[in-house]
């Protein structure tokens, strides 16, 4: 039988890996050896493509009918930074006063290392589930993240894997386990919005046609009046200009070009075509209404690029995972869950074109940080409310 059910010891295995993206660094090899002895059948696959780093991935799969649940996650971790700020080695797994310190304890090997712990619980009192247990693990989500979950999820649906609902084990509580889970995200979708000038002399303006002052009036259209506000399930959509640049390092040169880079993070009122379609629609007008200068009514030049793979919102709207997930999380912590879209993207937003996702993992505050920690206390709560998530999902379909 497996000596995986101590989720203390699987995640100090996990975080002696040093598997910062895109190395493997043994992380996916260790997690390989707790899976096998259960009986999952474990495959490793490495996918390419060029201008990316190579990344190592990993599925696992106990069972060969239905109903059939995956958990989702990833081993590979952010960079450490300054190590010498770090009270506790990165990868050293110690623990002091109750708590673990590592890269990746929260940020999500802690979550990895809760969900084996549940499985081999759950396999040592009941057998094997009646269906499929699936793990579906990249070294590519805190990266490029091109040769990780989206090519393994279709690598794995083209050899004839199908999932009926999936456990995404991101961190997605803000303060006590217990407090959030995730059932959709708003969509993510960036551009940027290049004005074309003429460069010149400043003490010359009549001579050279400045990009700023256009960008200035399609910066304002973008931002204003606010995309929408808000759904009973989401935020508002949100627009960042995150750049302004002009290649320009010269205090008496007026620039020939001046790019903005910006995000949106957007709701259910809006596709991804939808969407482009109306901040082409704003990036027009302001081109049209304003010239470079005031004397000159020729509209504002401009170039607009969409950046790829734009992230569409989702809700996932499984009654089933959603209530087993609540029942189990609140039953275990005797708190009131809240069912949010908040946050930034995570693999999420692959796996839902495959089947319903709900995500709930540890608590996030320290993830990406120095001394990155979590609570050991919490790796147990989280360990059996993932086992009971099991046992209550498999009997929900049966």
């Amino acid at each position: 039988m497996s000596q995986a059910t101590d989720p203390v010891a699987n995640l100090q295995t996990l975080i002696r890996c040093p598997s910062v993206t895109p190395q493997e660094g043994g992380a996916l090899h260790a997690l390989a050896s707790m899976l096998a002895p259960m009986g999952f059948e474990v495959e490793r696959m490495t996918f390419t493509e060029h201008g990316t780093p190579d990344i190592e991935n990993l599925y696992a799969r106990i069972g060969d009918g239905g109903p059939h649940l995956m958990f989702a996650g990833h081993t590979d971790v952010v960079p450490v930074g300054n190590e010498d700020a770090w009270t506790h080695a990165p990868f050293g797994a110690d623990i002091v006063d109750g708590v673990m310190y590592g890269r990746g304890a929260v940020d999500m090997k802690g979550g990895i290392a809760c969900f084996v712990a549940a499985v081999a619980r759950y396999i040592e009192k009941h057998g094997a589930p009646a269906g499929s247990l699936s793990f579906l693990i990249t070294g590519d989500e805190e990266g490029p993240a091109i040769n990780g979950t989206a090519k393994l999820l279709q690598w794995a649906a083209d050899k004839g894997e199908r999932w009926d609902a999936c456990i995404l084990g991101e961190p997605t509580n803000p303060d006590t386990l217990g407090d959030m889970a995730k059932i959709g995200r708003r969509g993510s979708l960036t551009g940027v919005v290049t004005v074309i000038g003429t460069q010149g002399h400043v003490a010359y303006p009549h001579l050279a046609d400045n990009p700023l002052r256009g960008m200035t009036q399609i910066a304002a259209a973008l931002f204003d009046p606010p995309l929408d506000a808000g759904s009973d399930d989401f935020q508002p959509s949100n627009l960042e200009i995150t750049t302004i640049d002009t290649g320009n390092t010269a205090t008496n040169v007026i620039p020939a070009r001046a790019s903005a880079a910006f995000n949106i993070r957007f709701s259910d009122h809006w596709t991804v075509d939808s969407l482009k379609a109306e901040i082409e629609r704003r990036i027009h007008a302001a081109a049209e209404a304003h010239g470079l200068r005031p004397d000159r009514a020729s509209p504002v030049r401009f170039e607009l690029e969409w950046k790829s793979p734009p992230s569409a919102v989702f809700l996932t709207r499984d009654d089933t995972l959603v209530s087993v997930v609540r029942s189990s999380i609140e039953a275990v912590t005797g708190r009131e869950l809240e069912l949010s879209t908040s946050g930034g993207t995570s693999d999420a937003r692959y796996i839902k074109d495959y089947c319903p996702v709900v995500e709930f993992g540890l608590v996030g505050k320290t993830m990406h940080m120095v001394d990155e920690c979590v609570d050991v206390a919490d790796l147990e709560t989280l360990t059996t409310i993932y086992e009971r998530i099991i046992g209550d999902w498999f009997a929900s379909r049966t």
